[in-house]
């Protein structure tokens, strides 16, 4: 444009919108890269029927104790402070699924050794119709075990906490940054939704030397289908999103106008450039979210009950009894992929190499009501059905202690849950052996679970195809079908 006419970027700064500076993660950071014709020809287009419509991903940074939480192992208070190899179960050092990684078991470069069974530090019972044994310190998801899927079988490759990237995205750090389940879901999918972003991101984050934003990015698939940051705080839910001092609605109305004239102008000049139409198609859903998402964040319109379930009102439940009260009311309004940390920044807060007793008793205290809670408000409000909750974290901890008072990184064999969205409640499926050492029945990568989600989303991972980018057969995992009903 020439003349007295405002560029779209000075539309954008000057005329007090808040657009230029929104930071909705690359989507208006950077320009969105173009799909292709046939990857875009598969928006809002399931390859089959779907069981499911949105996803509520749980993250639990640090590394999840698999013995103290859903995989109880009494084998290890009954030879606490014995060696493994004094144990009945020495063959577990022998076994083929170690892959050359015996300094876990002898000791690492520090000299910590990890061979003497460490007991477990809580007791555990049996709960709901299925008796599915689970720890005491998870007393509010015991009540909802008869609608979980637990997975005690899965492993992975890094045993440090970049397998905080690989859990999302499938891959080892050092193979380089690749798109994460999230990403892969709002690619295939789209919106469910105009006035919201598909893919959202919330809690504490992972820090740069786990993986960080690339744990919740898009790499090649485009800026556009990387998840969105989102905060509870109803005055400031996108960073940078709210409008400026005395830009009331008429003002953003106007300003909105104005924009949509200046790209329609350019847009028939170059009616080839789909990265200009994405980078449009972005900035008009700035300006919806400028209303939608405050609307969504601010839950005072929620009943004192809803409040009590989840925990918002106080205590160590408060904060992240808000995340999932937030994520329900982002799945109901049809938000497909709500991604949620707890205990995220440098290695993350689960990360209990000592005083894993404190430790754990106090992560669990600050999610296992909010978690439950979401688990049976989704359930009471028709929408469980349609939603897959998935639970996780990086790798599990070392059945032998590390110190004198914690476990180490581990993953051999640790545990994950799904419920909802199709998935067959009060199901126990693959086993460690009777250390916790081992995934040694029905074994499953961290690709699987991403094969799980897809499935029930009606989505195949290899129609899903990116012109010139070849991904590894590992890449696709297997669904694991003993779980889905």
């Amino acid at each position: 444009m020439t003349g007295p006419f405002p560029t779209r970027r000075h539309a954008l700064s000057d005329l007090g919108t808040g657009f230029g500076a929104v930071a909705l993660s690359a989507m208006l950071q950077q320009d969105a890269s173009a799909d292709s014709a046939a990857a875009a020809l598969l928006r809002g287009l399931p390859h089959f029927a779907p069981r499911a419509k949105s996803v509520i991903w749980l993250f639990m940074a640090g590394g999840v104790s698999q013995v103290e939480t859903f995989d109880p192992k009494p084998e290890l208070t009954r030879y606490g402070g014995m060696t493994i190899p004094a144990s009945p179960y020495a063959s577990v050092l022998e076994s083929p699924y170690i892959q050359n990684r015996i300094e876990l078991v002898k000791g690492d470069a520090n000299g910590q050794i990890y061979d003497k069974l460490y007991p477990l530090q809580v007791g555990y019972g049996r709960h709901g119709e299925s008796g599915i044994e689970v720890s005491d310190w998870w007393p509010h998801l015991a009540a909802c075990v008869d609608d979980m899927a637990i997975v005690r079988s899965m492993w992975t490759t890094a045993s440090n906490h970049d397998a905080q990237l690989q859990f999302h995205t499938g891959r080892n750090r050092f193979d380089g940054f690749f798109p994460t389940i999230g990403a892969w879901v709002h690619y295939g999918l789209g919106s469910l939704n105009e006035n919201l972003p598909q893919f959202i991101v919330m809690g504490n984050k992972i820090g740069d030397c786990c993986g960080g934003k690339a744990t919740e990015g898009a790499d090649y698939l485009g800026p556009e289908h990387d998840g969105v940051t989102l905060s509870v705080d109803p005055q400031n839910p996108l960073p940078f999103a709210v409008p400026a001092a005395g830009a009331g609605t008429p003002e953003r109305l106007q300003a909105q106008q104005l924009l949509g004239r200046l790209n329609r102008l350019t847009a028939a000049q170059h009616p080839d450039d789909t990265a200009l139409a994405a980078r449009i198609k972005s900035y008009e859903l700035a300006f919806r979210m400028q209303t939608a998402v405050p609307q969504i964040v601010n839950t005072a319109e929620e009943t004192e009950a809803t409040h009590q379930l989840y925990g918002t009102s106080g205590g160590p439940t408060q904060s992240f009894g808000r995340l999932c009260l937030t994520a329900r009311r982002l799945v109901e309004k049809g938000v497909r992929f709500v991604q949620i940390y707890h205990g995220g920044g440098g290695a993350g807060a689960w990360d209990a190499h000592s005083n894993l007793q404190t430790n754990h008793a106090s992560n669990c205290q600050q999610v296992d009501q909010p978690i439950a809670a979401l688990l049976t408000d989704l359930k009471q409000r028709g929408l469980l059905d349609e939603t897959l909750v998935v639970w996780g974290s990086e790798f599990g901890r070392t059945p032998g202690g590390q110190g004198s008072n914690g476990r180490g990184h581990h993953n051999f064999g640790f545990s994950i849950w799904m419920a909802g969205g199709g998935i067959r409640g009060g199901t126990v499926h693959g086993a460690t052996d009777e250390l916790g050492f081992h995934a040694v029945e029905d074994r499953h990568y961290v690709t699987d679970v991403h094969a799980t989600v897809m499935k029930q989303l009606g989505l195949d991972a290899r129609k899903l195809e990116v012109p010139g980018r070849k991904r590894l057969e590992v890449d696709y995992g297997h669904p694991i079908d003993q779980i889905i009903a």
